[in-house]
Parts: structure tokens; C-alpha cells; sequence
């Protein structure tokens, strides 16, 4: 447990006359390393272009078309969705499982 975390955790249980089990569990699961962290499933940076996420890892399942302004486009993949802002990745979210 990181020391920031127990601290918070020591004065939740200070102040706290009855806390319950869900709400400890609630707390361990923040400490677990998010689907979308930076380990994990190799995927697309922020900055890359369309040609070099292409050229990296192949063709998309799927190509929508850009929405708003600025244009942002997504490109689906089989475990992961980039975001595109014009021509460069702003953003990859791993699928969930």
C-alpha cells in the first residue's frame, strides 16, 4: 500500500465510528493498476500519426469517420480503440474484458 493511501486510510478509520468491509475493498481496488495504465497490452502513444499506428499495427477492424470540430476520428482495433485529433493519436483505450 502506497503511504499517501495508508494515511488517507488511517483517518478514514479515525473519524469513522463504523466502517464497513466494502468500503476497505473500495480503496484496494484503487491500488490495483488500471486496465488502461501504461503496462499492459503494447498499443498507440499520444503524437503517433494514422500512418505510423497503421504502419505498427496493421489495418483497423473498423475506420468511423471523424465527428466535431476539431475533426476526431477512431480507429478499432481488437483490444483497444485509438482517438484521433486530425492526423495524431490524442488518446488509446483498452477494450474491456
Amino acid at each position: 500500500m502506497k503511504p499517501f493511501t495508508a494515511l488517507m486510510l488511517v483517518a478514514a478509520l479515525s473519524s469513522t465510528p463504523a466502517l464497513s468491509s466494502a468500503d476497505v475493498l473500495l480503496i484496494d481496488a484503487i491500488e490495483e493498476a488500471p486496465v488502461n495504465s501504461s503496462e499492459g497490452l503494447p498499443r498507440p502513444r499520444p503524437g503517433q500519426t494514422m500512418d505510423s499506428v497503421r504502419a505498427s499495427f496493421g489495418v483497423p477492424e473498423q475506420e468511423l469517420p471523424w465527428v466535431g470540430e476539431p475533426p476526431i476520428t477512431r480507429w478499432i482495433y481488437p483490444g483497444f480503440t485509438v482517438y484521433f485529433e486530425h492526423e495524431f493519436v490524442i488518446n488509446t483505450v483498452v477494450h474491456r474484458q
